[in-house]
C-alpha cells in the first residue's frame, strides 16, 4: 500500500512535538492502542530526526512522517532518518522538487488557488490545505473541488467537533491534528489520556 493509500485508510493524522526522542515510542505506542498508526514528527524541535529513526526503527507498522520541513536540510535529515512522506506548511518549490527527485512524498502547504496550481504543475495530487480554519476551512475546500482535480490533508485548528466534517468532503483525504497528542500530555507522561483521545477520534469515523 503506498503511502497516500494509506493516509486515506487512516484519515487521522497526528501532528507531534517531541521536545527528546525518548517520548517517541511510549507516544506512538499510546496512539496504536488507540487505533492511530501513523505519526507526523515536527522538526520544530532538535529531537525530531533521532525520533523519526526510533520509531521506524521500533516500530516499523507505524507510518512515519517528517513534518514542517522547511530546508532542504531537514529535507536531508528526514529522509536519512526514514521518513516515509514529507510535510511543509508551505508551499516551497526548491522543496517539492527535491522531494520529487528522490521519490518521496510531500503534501506542501497552501491556501489559495494560486498555490494549488503550482503544486500541481509540478505532479502532486495531495496537499496540505494550512491553516484550515484560518483559510476559508471547509467552504474553501468545496471552492477548491469545484474546479480542481486535487485532494487535501487540512490541518490546522481542527479537533474533535469539526474533523468529521472535513472528512466528508469528496477531496479530502486524512486530516491532520494535535489535540490528542497536545505537548502537556507528552511532557506530563500522559499516555492513557493520548489513548482515550485517539480512541475516541477513531471512533468518530465513519
Amino acid at each position: 500500500m503506498d503511502v497516500i493509500s494509506r493516509l486515506e485508510k487512516e484519515k487521522l493524522v497526528p501532528v507531534i512535538k517531541l521536545d527528546t526522542p525518548e517520548q517517541a515510542l511510549p507516544l506512538v505506542d499510546a496512539l496504536a492502542k488507540g487505533g492511530i498508526t501513523v505519526a507526523e514528527v515536527t522538526f520544530r524541535t532538535d529531537a525530531a530526526a533521532a525520533s523519526i529513526k526510533l520509531i521506524k526503527e521500533n516500530r516499523p507498522d507505524i507510518l512515519v512522517g517528517a513534518g514542517t520541513v522547511l530546508t532542504l536540510e531537514q529535507l536531508d535529515a528526514a529522509i536519512d532518518a526514514g521518513a516515509e512522506f514529507i510535510v511543509s506548511p508551505g508551499f516551497n518549490p526548491a522543496i517539492v522538487q527535491a522531494c520529487i527527485d528522490r521519490n518521496i512524498p510531500i503534501t506542501p502547504g497552501v491556501t489559495n488557488p494560486s498555490q494549488v496550481e503550482q503544486a500541481m504543475h509540478m505532479g502532486l495530487k495531495v496537499l496540505k490545505f494550512f491553516p484550515a480554519e484560518l483559510s476559508g476551512g471547509i467552504p474553501m475546500l468545496k471552492a477548491f473541488g469545484s474546479v480542481y482535480n486535487a485532494r487535501f490533508m487540512p490541518t490546522g485548528g481542527l479537533n474533535v467537533d469539526n474533523f468529521t466534517d472535513y472528512l466528508a468532503l469528496p477531496n479530502v483525504v486524512a486530516c491532520g491534528g494535535s489535540w490528542m497528542v497536545k505537548g502537556e500530555y507528552i511532557k506530563e507522561g500522559q499516555y492513557d489520556t493520548v489513548t482515550e483521545l485517539s480512541a475516541a477520534a477513531k471512533g468518530r469515523i465513519k
